[in-house]
């Protein structure tokens, strides 16, 4: 593990770079599977958003895709394959349109897209079924960054209740994953919410993609699992038929975080994208 300007990474592998970029309720350990099988063919890394798992903690405002983009600098990267997943999706297709020359693919895994307004119904389920987990004074608190201290229970319930609502999705529950994959989702959940509730929320800025998916020359492959949040779902539909050329697959049985949940399936579609577009 190395880390370059604050943003911790790992690497391994030689040839055509891939840059895989983490779901926001999870870290750089959600591409395991995938890291360790494609080194075979390619260099992969893989790195943890600034102010998450191992990265530094943001002096001021972020922004995610000039992040990734400086990761990029740093390890000589003048061009690569770009894997999101989540908001992470969303930051690799910043990206493509602030530096179209440097990205070669595109893989979007139940992306996000900036610019575009989440459904009211989607925000009134999250409302129902995570943040109703914990009272609403302390997560209001929490959220932002007035809580003196952090209960470490209101943690647990959050990330736990975030889990069965989108790691599994709306109509399954803990019981529809394996053992494994509902640890590591909490889990990562866990480091995701201990950190961003004892501090400041921080500002973030994104360049909007919404409405200029047309400008993406990458060929882009999206990944849809079918079990995700409704609202989430419409997203992977947008980008299939905005960006010129994309391909969209849907996994059955398949929710928020498919490298995760789905790993041979999903490494199996990066390995024959990246051989028919980046070899």
């Amino acid at each position: 593990m190395g880390k370059i300007d604050g943003l911790a990474y790992e690497e391994a592998g030689q040839g055509p770079a891939v840059v895989f970029v983490h779901a926001g309720i999870a870290d750089r350990r959600m591409w395991d599977h995938q890291m360790a099988a494609l080194a075979a063919t390619h260099r992969v890394i893989r790195y943890d958003w600034r102010g998450r798992g191992e990265s530094e903690d943001p002096a001021g405002p972020v922004c995610h895709h000039r992040d990734l983009l400086r990761l990029m600098d740093g390890l000589g990267v003048a061009r690569a394959a770009l894997v999101g997943c989540s908001m992470g999706g969303s930051y690799a297709l910043e990206a493509a349109l602030a530096a179209p020359d440097r990205v070669a693919a595109l893989v979007l895994i139940c992306s996000g897209l900036s610019g575009h307004r989440w459904p009211e119904e989607m925000i009134a389920q999250a409302r129902e079924r995570v943040h109703a987990s914990i009272p609403a004074e302390r997560l209001a608190a929490y959220r932002t960054g007035g809580a003196a201290v952090v209960d470490p229970a209101d943690v647990e319930a959050f990330a736990r209740a975030h889990a069965r609502w989108q790691v599994a999705g709306p109509g399954r529950g803990e019981a529809d994953l394996e053992a494994a994959v509902w640890e590591l989702a909490v889990d990562m959940l866990r480091g995701v919410f201990a950190r961003e509730w004892s501090r400041p929320p921080v500002p973030e800025q994104a360049l909007p993609a919404a409405g200029r998916l047309g400008e993406i020359t990458a060929p882009t492959l999206v990944i849809n699992g079918l079990e995700d949040v409704p609202g989430i779902q419409e997203v992977s539909g947008l980008l299939a038929a905005g960006i010129p050329g994309a391909v969209l697959i849907d996994l059955p049985d398949t929710g928020h975080l498919p490298p995760v949940e789905r790993p041979g399936q999903v490494t199996a579609l990066l390995r024959d994208w990246l051989a028919r577009h980046w070899r």
